[in-house]
């Protein structure tokens, strides 16, 4: 059975990033017993990795590079704000520990979507916040192999993930 829409698929791979001229580096992988699978052709997955897939099957290695572009986007200097501090009080207070450098915050935009944003600075009024994907400007490196491919049940071609083990649990 070969990778196409529809079908869900196991891969165990080594993901490995570089910004601009910086060397090459692991930013995850996966195992034969923690594999991503995932269900091809339902979007959320970046369409040249899919692309890449299309038509292997398990057993099947792949290496193959995304540029950045194609990937997470370019950064972009847009996506950093600085939000007023009183945005972050809980009760009144302040959370120090929440809402310190590095950390990744869950937050929520106009309309309800939630997305994540990094601390870049804690200032005396605001927040500086970037929102860019941690892999913006990353070009991506993945080697690995197809482990499975089975039909999809017509419950997760609805639902548009995967089920059962390494999938959604409803």
């Amino acid at each position: 059975m070969t990778i196409d829409k529809n079908k869900v698929v196991s891969v165990n791979y080594h993901l490995s990033s570089k910004f601009e001229n910086d060397p090459e580096e692991l930013v995850e992988q996966t195992s034969v017993e923690r594999p991503f699978v995932f269900l091809y052709g339902s979007g959320g997955i970046i369409p040249t990795f899919e692309n890449e897939l299309k038509g292997k099957k398990a057993g099947d290695k792949f290496d193959f590079r995304v540029a950045a572009a194609e990937g997470y986007g370019m950064y972009n200097e847009e996506y950093v704000a600085e939000i007023p501090k009183e945005a972050f009080l809980i009760e009144g207070k302040f959370d120090e520990d929440q809402i310190s450098l590095g950390k990744e915050v869950p937050m929520m935009d106009a309309e309800g979507n939630q997305m994540y944003g990094i601390v870049l600075e804690v200032a005396d009024t605001y927040v500086a916040m970037d929102f860019n994907h941690p892999l913006a400007g990353h070009d991506l490196h993945f080697v690995g192999e197809v482990l499975e491919v089975r039909d999809a049940s017509a419950e997760e071609i609805s639902h548009g993930h995967v089920h059962g083990e390494h999938g959604h649990h409803h």
